[in-house]
C-alpha cells in the first residue's frame, strides 16, 4: 500500500530519510482519512509509526518547503521543454478567536467584507498543455499590529502644491510598495531556482495587480505582465499627429471608447446564445503607465436587450498575440482550483495550530497534498480515465480499510481473490464508477 515513499524519494537531497519518512505515513493517512485534516485526525489513520506526538514534532519543524515543492514539481509533473506561466494569488483561511499566528481581520471575497483569519501569498507554474497549476512557494501575509515597528506619528499637514526643490522622479525609477517588495522577493527567489530548469517569461495576476507599480515589479524581475485593468480604466490610443512645434511631444491621442472602437482592430467576432462577442487588440496608453500597453478588449452584447459590457486585458509584452494573451489570462484562474482542493480536500481550512513553525507547515503541507493528488490522479488515469481526487481518496481508504481485514486473516488469499477484493472494496463510494478489470492499482 505505501505507493507514496517511492514518490517522496526526489527530497532525498532536502530532507532527512527520517522526516521523508513521517512525511510519506502523513500523507497516506490524509488520503485515506475522513473528517476534519487536524493534527489528531492525522495520528488516528497514520498507524505504526506514526503517533500523535510524532505528528506534533513534524508539525513544529523548520521544513524548506519552497525547495521541497518545487523539486516535487521538477520531478514528477512538468518536462523540461514545457510551456508554463508563472502566476500568484492571495488567499484567505477563515479562523476563529486570537491566538493563531497571524490572524487578524481580511478581505474575502467569497464573503464580500473583512473575516478574521489568515492570509497567504502562493506562486503557481501552470502548464499550458496540461492546464494545471501546481503550486510552488506559499508564504503568509502578516498585517498584525502587534508584530510590526511601533507606529510612527502622523507627519505635519504641508502646504499644497509641489514641494519647493523637489525633482521630478520618472516613473520607471519609481520605488515598490510593501506589498509588491515582499512578491517581489518571493519572485526572486523562486526564479533562481527554477530558471535552471525552466524558461519562465511571463507573470499573471489578477486584476489587483493591473497598475504600473505591477508592471514596474515584473519588468525589474525580467517578466512580462499580463493582467486586467479596471473597467472604467481611462485608455488612449498612441498620439500620431504633427508636433505642436513647442513643449514636450504628445502622446496620447483620442480616448478609447469600447463601444466604438475601429473596425481595423477588429480580431473575432462570435454569437452564442444571442450574446455577440467581439474581440479587439490595440495598441494603448494609460496615464499611470509609463509605457504602451498591449490591450485586449472584449465586448459582449445581448442582442435581444442591447446591453453591452466590456473587460480589458493587457500585457507589458506589445508583440504577444491577442488569443495568446487572452488564453495566459484565463490560465491564471486555475490557481483558484488549487486554493480549492487546498481547502476542500487536504485541510488548509481545518488546521488548529497556533505557533508560527506549525501554521506554515500545516498551509504548506496542504499545498503539498495538492501536487501529490495531481500526480497520483495523473497515475490513476491511465487505467480510470475518469478518476477525480474523491475518487482517489475513496481508493486508499478502501485499501486502508483492505489492509486491516487481510491482517486477520488466517492465511492471505489467492492472488486472483486478492485482486477481485480490492477491487471491490476500493471502488466503495466512488464518484465514477470503476472501469472492468481495472484492479485496485
Amino acid at each position: 500500500m505505501d505507493t507514496i515513499l517511492p514518490l517522496l524519494s526526489c527530497l532525498s537531497g532536502t530532507l532527512k530519510m527520517t522526516t521523508i519518512r513521517q512525511l510519506s505515513r502523513i500523507a497516506l493517512a490524509m488520503l485515506a482519512m475522513t473528517g476534519r485534516v487536524t493534527m489528531l485526525g492525522i495520528s488516528r489513520w497514520t498507524g505504526t509509526g506514526g503517533s500523535y506526538r510524532t505528528i506534533q514534532r513534524f508539525f513544529h519543524s523548520a521544513l524548506p518547503w519552497a525547495t521541497m515543492l518545487w523539486v516535487f514539481v521538477q520531478t514528477h509533473l512538468l518536462a523540461p521543454d514545457e510551456e508554463v506561466l508563472l502566476v500568484g494569488d492571495e488567499c484567505v483561511v477563515t479562523k476563529a478567536g486570537t491566538e493563531i499566528y497571524g490572524v487578524v481581520r481580511f478581505f474575502s471575497s467569497i464573503f464580500g467584507k473583512p473575516v478574521p483569519g489568515v492570509s497567504l501569498f502562493a506562486l503557481a507554474l501552470v502548464s499550458c498543455r496540461e492546464r494545471q497549476a501546481f503550486p510552488v512557494q506559499v508564504e503568509q501575509v502578516l498585517r498584525d499590529p502587534a508584530r510590526s515597528s511601533p507606529p510612527t506619528p502622523p507627519a505635519a499637514k504641508r502646504k499644497p502644491g509641489r514641494p519647493k526643490g523637489s525633482s521630478t522622479q520618472a516613473k520607471a525609477d519609481a520605488p515598490l510598495n510593501a506589498e509588491h517588495t515582499r512578491i517581489s522577493a518571493m519572485i526572486q527567489g523562486l526564479l533562481a531556482r527554477i530558471r535552471p530548469y525552466l524558461r519562465v517569461t511571463s507573470l499573471v495576476l489578477d486584476g489587483h495587480f493591473g497598475n504600473q507599480n505591477a508592471v514596474l515589479m515584473a519588468r525589474r524581475l525580467g517578466l512580462q505582465m499580463i493582467s486586467k485593468l479596471r473597467s472604467d480604466s481611462a485608455l488612449f490610443y498612441p498620439y500620431d499627429g504633427p508636433y505642436a512645434g513647442h513643449g514636450p511631444r504628445r502622446i496620447h491621442g483620442e480616448r478609447i471608447d469600447p463601444t466604438a472602437i475601429p473596425e481595423r482592430f477588429l480580431k473575432q467576432t462570435t454569437v452564442e446564445d444571442h450574446v455577440e462577442t467581439r474581440i479587439y487588440q490595440v495598441e494603448a496608453r494609460h496615464e499611470t503607465f509609463d509605457q504602451p500597453l498591449n490591450v485586449v478588449v472584449i465586448v459582449k452584447r445581448q442582442l435581444t436587450t442591447g446591453k453591452q459590457a466590456h473587460i480589458y486585458l493587457f500585457s507589458s509584452d506589445r508583440t504577444l498575440a491577442w488569443d495568446l494573451l487572452r488564453e495566459y489570462y484565463q490560465l491564471r484562474f486555475q490557481i483558484e482550483f488549487v486554493f480549492r482542493d487546498a481547502k476542500q480536500y487536504w485541510g488548509l481550512e481545518d488546521f488548529m495550530v497556533v505557533k508560527e513553525a506549525a501554521v506554515a507547515n500545516a498551509m504548506n503541507l496542504a499545498f503539498f497534498m495538492v501536487n501529490l493528488s495531481r500526480r497520483l490522479v495523473r497515475d490513476r488515469r491511465r487505467i480510470d480515465p475518469n478518476a477525480s481526487v474523491l475518487d482517489l481518496k475513496t481508493h486508499y481508504r478502501g485499501l486502508c480499510y483492505a489492509e486491516e481485514v487481510i491482517k486477520l486473516l488466517p492465511e492471505k488469499p489467492e492472488p486472483g481473490l486478492l485482486r477481485r477484493l480490492l477491487a471491490q472494496v476500493t471502488g466503495l463510494g466512488r464518484i465514477h464508477p470503476l472501469p472492468p478489470e481495472s484492479g485496485a492499482g
